[in-house]
């Protein structure tokens, strides 16, 4: 099989407060690689999904959240490349879900566990589990947090001349973040802003880096050449408020461009307000990764009644 290389396009960030700052802000419109398998989940599944082919795996299971873009993604490439799919869902059972309706039309077949549960999913007596019940199957970690993940992720600077001081992108897991560090040019500083409370995430990304270098002695060299925002989740994970909803229809309003309000919106609301504190020099040119997630403002609207852009 061949997975289709696809180049995203490059769109300016016309906002009032980066003109103001005299910044230079684009967007790298990943979200628009493919309608169903958006974003960074075009990249992290890539090697995934061929290396799966090799081994000869005809079934793929997965974990994660019952909106999850990247349980969505998992299931449209197995619909589209041949593959059964499992998706192993956090918490109870959602019968009419906007997300796994989709993924139900797809294929996939669910196993909702309980959040305890969930939380034994790295350990060795759940994956024995997991076969017992399934038997033969390609395992992606939740979110493509991988070597496959990162190895896709250092594809997505590929497509621009990358004439950029700065890059800054939503972090769940920390697997695109490390293909961008890993991708970027030398002098360039690539921002993380984490969509998680807590100050985990550079750990995370450090762990990224050594697992796929396979040298801890390497990961010295990229230690500089990145930093996270930790103080821009706006309350935690898949917290939203007025303020942030309302940037996200401004920007849709003034750009067209729709953001998601777990990860994207959050992203380019952190980097309005850094440039409104003067964090970038005059003249600095920044690209904001959308990393896709769309997707995921129907469920989130189907959970609070809280009307947010889906195209």
């Amino acid at each position: 099989m061949e997975w289709p290389d696809k180049k995203s396009c490059v769109q300016k960030l016309d906002l009032e407060v980066f003109a103001d700052a005299k910044l230079h802000v684009d967007v790298l419109r990943e979200d628009l690689l493919d309608p169903e398998i958006s974003g960074n989940k075009y990249r992290k599944l890539k090697y995934n999904v061929l290396k799966a082919k090799d081994a000869g795996h005809d079934t793929l299971l997965t974990f994660g959240g019952a909106f999850s873009n990247h349980i969505a993604a998992v299931a449209a490439a197995g619909e589209r490349f041949g593959f059964k799919t499992i998706g192993v869902i956090r918490g109870e059972e959602h019968t009419d879900n906007p997300t796994l309706s989709r993924c139900r039309q797809q294929g996939m077949e669910f196993y909702f566990v309980s959040r305890s549960d969930y939380r034994l999913k790295n350990s060795p007596e759940f994956k024995e589990h997991l076969i017992e019940r399934y038997g033969n199957f390609y395992f992606i970690p939740e979110g493509g947090a991988n070597y496959h993940g990162v190895n896709g992720c250092m594809e997505i600077l590929q497509s621009i001349d990358n004439p950029y001081d700065s890059v800054v992108a939503a972090c769940g897991t920390g697997t695109m973040l490390a293909g961008l560090v890993l991708s970027a040019k030398a002098d360039a500083v690539v921002y993380g802003v984490s969509a998680l409370k807590g100050n985990f995430m550079r750990q995370e990304v450090l762990n990224r880096l050594e697992a796929f270098l396979m040298n801890r002695d390497a990961v010295a060299d990229y230690e500089d050449s990145f930093a996270i925002w930790n103080d821009c989740h706006r309350g935690g994970y898949a917290k939203i408020d007025d303020e942030l909803v309302k940037f996200i229809w401004s920007v849709k309003e003034q750009t067209g461009i729709p953001l998601d309000a777990v990860y994207t919106g959050k992203t380019a609301m952190a980097l309005a307000q850094k440039a409104r504190t003067g964090f970038f020099k005059e003249g600095a040119r920044v690209l904001m990764i959308h990393s896709g997630g769309v997707q995921g403002n129907k469920g989130m609207s189907h959970r609070t009644g809280i009307s947010l852009p889906v195209d």
